[in-house]
C-alpha cells in the first residue's frame, strides 16, 4: 500500500486522568460552526440490520494489562476507536486467566505480581505479541523486558499515533502472511491491494478505481485522520488544484456501498479518516 507521513498525536501520560487527551482527538469532535456532515443519508442500506457485524466481524484482539483507570479508560476507546476489541485485566493473575489475544499491553508495574514475571509468563505461551508500556524507561527494564518475551518496548509517556504504529508492527511480525499480500482487515472489511477487491462480511463490493484508491489509502492507518488536500493528492493528483467537492462525493458514495455506518467518518474541518463500526444498540421491544 502506498506509504504516508508520519501522524501526530498528544501523548498519554505515565499515569493520571490526563492519560485521556491523545485519545480525544481520535474520537474526533463536534462540527465546526457552519459546516454540515457529509454522512450518507439515513436510507443507505445497513449492514448492521441483522446483527451481522457484530456476530461475523473478525478484529484484532488487544488484551489492555493496566491497572489505572486514568490511562487504560482513555486507551481503551483510542483502541476500540482504532478498530481493535480490547479486553481489559487489572492484575497479573487476570492476565493470565484471560482468553490469548493477538497483542498484550502489559504494563510492568501491577498490584499483584512482577510485571516481568508476567511478560515471561504470557511469552512462555507463544500465543501473544507482547507490547511492554511502562513509565520505566531505564535501559536495564528495557533489555529485561525484552529478554523476558517482550515484541516491543514503549515508554510512558506516549502518543496514541505511536502505540497503534507500533500494534501493526507486532501484528505484521505474527501475519506475515497479511503483510506478504497487501491484505487489510479492518473489523468487517477487508481490503486487498493486489487483487484491487474488498469485500464486507465476505461480500464482494464493487468500487470504482477512484473510490478503491481512497479506501486503500484510508485503510493505510485506521484511525488515523487524512485530510482533504492529502487524500486529493494521493487520488487524483500531487498538484490538484480543482474543487474539494469531489471528494466528497465519492465518499458519500463509498459510505453508500460499504453499507457499514460509522465506518467512514468525517473529521470536520480535517478529513476522513476509517474508524470502528458500532452495531446499534437494539430497541427494546415493549412488553404488551
Amino acid at each position: 500500500m502506498r506509504a504516508h507521513g508520519p501522524a501526530g498525536s498528544s501523548p498519554i501520560p505515565a499515569h493520571g486522568p490526563g492519560a485521556s487527551g491523545s485519545v480525544r482527538e481520535a474520537a474526533g469532535s463536534g462540527p465546526a460552526p457552519g459546516e454540515t456532515s457529509t454522512a450518507a443519508p439515513a436510507a443507505v442500506p445497513d449492514r448492521f440490520a441483522a446483527g451481522e457485524v457484530a456476530a461475523r466481524a473478525v478484529l484484532h484482539t488487544v488484551l489492555l494489562v493496566e491497572d489505572d483507570p486514568g490511562i487504560a479508560d482513555p486507551l481503551t476507546r483510542g483502541l476500540e476507536h482504532a478498530g481493535y476489541a480490547v479486553r481489559s485485566a487489572v492484575t497479573g493473575s487476570q492476565a493470565l486467566a484471560a482468553e490469548p489475544a493477538d497483542v498484550v499491553l502489559l504494563d510492568l508495574g501491577l498490584p499483584d505480581a512482577d510485571g516481568f514475571d508476567i511478560c515471561r509468563r504470557l511469552a512462555a505461551r507463544g500465543t501473544s505479541a507482547i507490547l511492554v508500556v511502562s513509565a520505566r524507561g531505564e535501559e536495564c527494564d528495557r533489555v529485561a523486558a525484552l529478554d523476558e518475551g517482550a515484541d516491543d518496548y514503549l515508554v510512558k509517556p506516549f502518543g496514541l499515533a505511536e502505540l497503534l504504529a507500533r500494534i501493526r508492527a507486532v501484528l505484521r511480525r505474527i501475519n506475515p502472511a497479511d503483510t506478504d499480500s497487501g491484505v487489510v482487515r479492518h473489523g468487517p472489511l477487508v481490503v486487498d491491494s493486489r487483487a484491487r477487491k474488498v469485500t464486507v462480511l465476505g461480500e464482494a463490493i464493487p468500487l470504482t478505481p477512484r473510490e478503491f484508491e481512497i479506501l486503500e489509502c484510508l485503510a493505510d492507518d485506521p484511525g488515523r485522520v487524512f485530510t482533504r488536500q492529502e487524500l486529493l493528492e494521493r487520488v487524483w493528483d500531487t498538484n490538484w488544484y480543482g474543487p474539494t467537492k469531489v471528494l466528497d462525493v465519492h465518499v458519500a458514495a463509498l459510505r453508500r456501498k460499504l453499507a457499514v455506518p460509522g465506518l467512514i467518518e468525517t473529521a470536520y474541518g480535517r478529513g476522513f479518516r476509517l474508524a470502528t463500526p458500532v452495531p446499534p444498540t437494539p430497541t427494546p421491544r415493549p412488553t404488551l
